[in-house]
């Protein structure tokens, strides 16, 4: 794993082993389907249908939003607003679908799959049902036994069902080669965020099962299947994810609930019968360009023992920090407004600034306050059953009433003194003027960044002209000796994680954001002072006023234009 890490960074002098050209003949289908699965279409809503979104704001608000039961329109609900396609591109003749989880290069590289049990008006049988956002549908993979989905899901609160999630790898190497790996991680995280917020939109909770293994990972969403991936490009057991509405909608729940944090492990070796569906269709036309050390890192980051233990969770609290709700007032958008209209933006103004106190409320969002137990944690964060391992280092361009710079936010109190020692000893380590005391946000160096900036981040102009951009730096050595080489990918899944809850705040303040996967890894822990493995950064981004391209025409989602 450390020698995939290593040879997958990109340097000054040499890029990460990549195609070198792409292969347009053989890009791989964004869209997976199984042959033979019969597809069961989910309620087109409408903005105002029922459930309504709640105001965006009240997604971090203890008690703001209200609780509804899994039914068919839930159930489209929130697959809309996490996984589903947000738009359709089109320039000239050629058309592409944009999706609610952002992906880099819009490749798409993460499949979805439900095992739940039936819901009236849209699920006949319980089973395994695979998630098509072509088609805004489920495809029956296989039936379960009732009694079989219900001891799956013992001790679970009522209405719990299982969301899955895997990658297909090649979607990515196609166009990134070697470093895909770490991009599919990051867009395992991003939709780990969707599915997040799409569930507190409805009063909804979920929780990551971290103890799982890969194994049974694979064997419940049917992926290890040799015989129905024949001839197709086979994909990677990535997260199970657990989701119940919360309490308050009339189910008895106690306070707080103790959950474990993988299914019961004689459960899953004595699942009953199963009456499978469907071919998976091939993706490309040619077979997949092999690349050795993707193989590699696959097999060495495998987690194959499963783990047991609880977690301890209350009521969704949300956050109550005064930073965070900096801007509230009438004519707030909905959360759902603010999911769907999510873009990557190519390019920014190089103009647009924004208030301080907007600025530390994304930051102040950005915290698991881990001082507080999983239970208490605000959304998202109550969703990683982990410690945060992940900091962010800030290259501050243009906000106002803080003077441009490199800055550093330690997302964790605790690791404030160990990041200090890790840096330049020149740095500052000031505090911010405005800054709150509970937000443990330093400015190292007062600065122009925007050149330094873009040059990290291969060039791009974009990491420069918005108001900021950052780096997110893990904890990475002491992190997986802590745990295994399997949390390598639940380093990339934090990222991803924060990455989307940065995207919606963008789009709430009326700016736009992007992920930027292509960075000089070395010279960016370099610039920072971090000398060893102990730091390294995994993922950049940044956030600005989008400059659109006029060239394109945006089309709906669905219906006609994206049929």
């Amino acid at each position: 794993m450390l020698r995939y890490h290593q040879q997958t960074k990109h340097r000054f002098f040499r890029y990460a082993p990549g195609p070198g050209s792409l292969d347009w003949a053989n890009q791989p289908d964004p869209f997976r389907r199984y042959e033979g699965a019969a597809l069961v279409a989910l309620p087109r809503l409408r903005a105002g249908d029922a459930p309504a979104s709640p105001p965006y704001e009240d997604l971090f608000r203890g008690g703001g939003v209200a609780r509804t039961a899994p039914t068919a329109a839930s159930l489209s609900r929130f697959l809309e607003c996490s996984l589903a396609i947000s738009a359709w591109k089109q320039a000239g003749t050629v058309r592409w679908a944009l999706r609610i989880n952002p992906s880099s290069g819009n490749l798409h590289p993460t499949e979805a799959y439900l095992l739940i049990d039936r819901i009236e008006g849209v699920l006949r049988a319980p089973g395994l049902y695979h998630y098509a956002p072509r088609e805004h549908a489920l495809e029956l993979r296989a039936e379960w036994p009732r009694a079989g989905v219900k001891a799956l899901l013992q001790g679970f609160p009522p209405g719990a069902f299982l969301v899955g999630l895997s990658s297909v790898h090649w979607r990515e190497a196609w166009k990134y080669g070697e470093r895909a790996f770490r991009y599919c991680q990051h867009d395992v995280g991003h939709a780990l965020g969707s599915l997040r917020f799409a569930a507190r939109m409805l009063g909804w909770r979920t929780l990551l099962l971290n103890g799982q293994d890969d194994d049974t990972v694979a064997s419940l969403l049917g992926i290890d299947r040799d015989e129905d991936f024949a001839g197709a490009e086979h994909e990677h057991p990535d997260a199970l994810v657990v989701i119940w509405p919360d309490a308050g909608t009339g189910l008895a729940l106690p306070e707080p609930i103790s959950l474990p944090l993988c299914l019961d492990g004689v459960v899953t070796r004595d699942v009953p019968p199963r009456v499978w569906h469907g071919k998976a269709n091939r993706l490309s036309q040619d077979e997949p360009v092999r690349w050795a050390g993707i193989e590699e890192v696959e097999a060495a980051c495998w987690k194959s023992q499963q783990e047991r233990s609880v977690v301890e969770l209350r009521h969704d609290t949300g956050t109550v920090q005064a930073a965070a709700d900096a801007g509230n007032g009438p004519g707030l958008p909905s959360a759902a407004q603010v999911i769907r209209q999510r873009r990557s933006a190519t390019a920014f103004d190089g103009t647009t600034s924004i208030p301080a106190d907007r600025f530390f409320a994304m930051l102040t969002r950005t915290l698991p306050r881990v001082e507080h137990d999983l239970g208490h944690r605000p959304v998202p964060w109550d969703a990683l059953p982990w410690a945060p391992t992940i900091d962010l280092a800030l290259f501050v361009h243009r906000v106002d009433g803080l003077a441009p710079g490199l800055y550093m936010l330690a997302r964790d109190p605790a690791g404030v003194e160990p990041l200090r020692r890790a840096t330049y000893k020149e740095y500052a380590w000031s505090v911010p003027p405005g800054r709150t005391d509970d937000l443990p946000l330093f400015l190292l160096q007062q600065a122009d960044v925007r050149d330094l900036a873009a040059q990290l981040c291969c060039g791009q102009r974009i990491a420069a002209d918005g108001v900021f951009s950052l780096g997110m730096v893990t904890r990475f050595e002491p992190s997986l000796r802590r745990c295994g080489a399997w949390f390598y990918r639940r380093l990339f899944w934090e990222t991803g994680l924060i990455g989307q809850l940065l995207y919606l705040e963008a789009e709430a303040a009326g700016l736009r954001a992007t992920g930027i996967g292509c960075f000089f890894d070395d010279p960016v822990h370099q610039v920072l002072g971090l000398g060893d493995l102990t730091f390294q950064s995994l993922y950049h981004f940044a956030i600005g006023a989008a400059v659109d391209d006029s060239r394109l025409t945006v089309l709906p989602p669905y219906g006609r234009a994206g049929e």
